[in-house]
């Protein structure tokens, strides 16, 4: 029984950690088309052109798409092996990026001048993000709530999966092998004893070396 809701909550894990993934490649390619268009308008890539600001716009995005892939791969790793050390360390990144995106929406909800926090994107896609971003709210709130809740679901299945532990070879009695712990106790037997009736009399052999000492001395 244990053995199968550990492989449930595996498969969860899996399945809610490739939807991340998912986001962050979805961020990637963003982010490389941005650097397309900044290349269509420059004439050179933003990672060669040191005349211009940086972008610091697209290679946050980058940079996050990045991270979320590779958070993607360790819970991945974590979720098949039931690694204490991998599942937290995935909830320490997962719990990190948490935080983040706390710290952004509130500054987002409750400072009225956010834009100006951001330093200003040569590129013009942050502007461009923030349109979006204002003209579509009510979808992006429920998409924004939407990672954020994977990612609480994440956390809660690597906790679950911490405490049921890794594999056992016994994970209860009905895997228990009665055929196989035969086999080795048939191995381990000792061959049989005979016990008798203990003999306290003196050895056959015991006259004879008695009777050639006195005849020496």
């Amino acid at each position: 029984m244990v053995r199968i809701v550990r492989s449930c909550l595996q498969s969860m894990l899996k399945l809610v950690n490739s939807l991340l993934g998912m986001v962050g490649i979805a961020m990637i390619l963003y982010a490389v088309w941005l650097i397309r268009q900044w290349q269509e308008q420059m004439g050179t890539l933003p990672f060669a052109d040191s005349h211009h600001p940086v972008p610091w716009f697209i290679y946050a995005f980058l940079g996050l798409g990045a991270i979320l892939c590779v958070v993607t791969c360790a819970g991945h790793i974590a979720a098949e092996t039931v690694n204490g050390c991998c599942l937290y360390l995935y909830m320490g990144f997962i719990v990190l990026l948490i935080m983040i995106e706390g710290g952004v929406v509130a500054d987002i909800f409750l400072n009225r001048d956010w834009k100006e926090d951001f330093p200003e994107d040569p590129s013009g896609a942050f502007h461009q993000f923030s349109k979006f971003i204002e003209s579509n709210f009510k979808i992006c709130k429920w998409i924004g709530l939407g990672i954020v809740c994977v990612q609480g679901l994440s956390v809660l299945l690597a906790m679950l999966l911490k405490a049921l532990g890794p594999h056992r070879h016994y994970d209860s009695d009905d895997d228990y092998d009665v055929s196989r712990v035969a086999l080795l106790r048939d191995a381990r037997q000792q061959p049989p004893y005979v016990v008798g009736e203990p003999f306290y009399g003196a050895k056959p052999g015991a006259w004879r070396v008695r009777i050639d000492e006195r005849a020496n001395r």
